[in-house]
């Protein structure tokens, strides 16, 4: 396993990290001994970069790591995410970027984690009813209370973290980046690099379409968030499918999965993919794309294979979109 820092003044952390997310029952049923199994694989083949949210299972994703981090604390650089609960239509509650409500929301963070702090800390969307400078000004207090070692945003514009890091400087910033979705490119990942800002990449697999599991809408579970997806329904899956097909036969010539060839082309674009997955077989598999080396050929002719714009569907519903940061 290969190591880089998280940002300019970060701490040291693994190329690739582990998402998660799907410790919980978000993209369908995950058993507890299943997802402690693929956490422990995880962390045993090298990978020290954990990230989880408060919103993930309402808690539960939290709850498992603080119970599995017992005895491992010192070796795992620790996120979770504040900020992310939505209404019942999925638009986000007002106010949760607010000083007071992200300091309880810390707390109750740190006693499902089983810790009395966090390496890096996100805002999981902007807060649109409270300035970011406050939010900012806010964890910048945390951080010099050593409650959390840095902050980070997700899913924000460059606009809006130069504005926060105006007040206190951003560790990171998380935004879906994958071989399948590439606007990240545009303006915020050029914008992290001349700020000094760690840019991790959550969905680096396409939401499991370049992990090869997904081929047909009948393939996600019932409680599965992926089909409310625009991009798993009918004619756009078949296209995604067939795109991921042509990724599949690239990394077939050079002996990896496509899974570890999009995330090595991650690595090499200096970014750091945060894969997730409820199987510890998969787990191992992902974190060997932290050891590879492939020739700038092959990662050319991943690029030309799905330049970007191929892919059909939005990143997701209009309930989702609409909680994303484009100002």
């Amino acid at each position: 396993m290969r190591f880089r820092n998280l940002g300019a003044n970060g701490p040291e952390v693994s190329v690739l990290g582990f998402g998660a997310m799907t410790l919980a029952p978000v993209y369908g049923g995950v058993e507890e001994n299943d997802a402690a199994e693929t956490l422990m694989a995880a962390l045993d083949a090298g990978i020290t970069f954990v990230d989880t949210a408060d919103i993930y299972g309402a808690g539960h994703s939290e709850k498992l790591i603080g119970r599995m981090l017992k005895g491992r604390r010192d070796d795992v650089v620790l996120a979770t995410k504040f900020g992310g609960n939505q209404d019942e239509h999925g638009i986000l509650i007002p106010g949760m970027g607010r000083p007071e409500y992200l300091r309880k929301a810390l707390d109750a963070s740190l006693s499902r984690l089983q810790t009395d702090h966090v390496e890096l800390y996100y805002l999981h969307r902007l807060d649109p009813t409270t300035p970011i400078e406050e939010t900012a000004g806010a964890l910048g207090e945390l951080v010099q209370a050593g409650k959390i070692g840095g902050y980070g945003l997700s899913e924000v514009s460059p606009r809006t973290l130069r504005r926060a890091h105006a007040v206190h400087p951003v560790t990171a910033v998380q935004t879906e980046y994958s071989p399948f979705q590439r606007g990240p490119e545009e303006d915020l990942i050029p914008a992290c690099d001349e700020l000094g800002v760690a840019f991790v990449a959550y969905s680096p697999l396409g939401r499991g379409l370049l992990g090869g599991t997904v081929r047909s809408f009948s393939d996600l579970e019932e409680n599965d968030w992926r089909r409310g997806n625009p991009r798993f329904q009918a004619e756009n899956l078949e296209r995604n499918v067939s795109l991921a097909d042509d990724v599949a036969a690239l990394a077939a010539e050079h002996g990896i999965t496509t899974a570890q060839l999009a995330l090595a082309w991650l690595i090499h674009r200096e970014v750091i993919p945060i894969p997730g997955t409820r199987k510890a077989d998969n787990a191992r598999a992902n974190a060997a794309a932290g050891d590879l080396t492939l020739d700038a050929s092959v990662f050319k002719r991943l690029e030309e294979l799905v330049p970007p714009g191929a892919v059909a569907g939005a990143q997701g519903n209009e309930a989702y979109l609409a909680n994303l940061d484009k100002s």
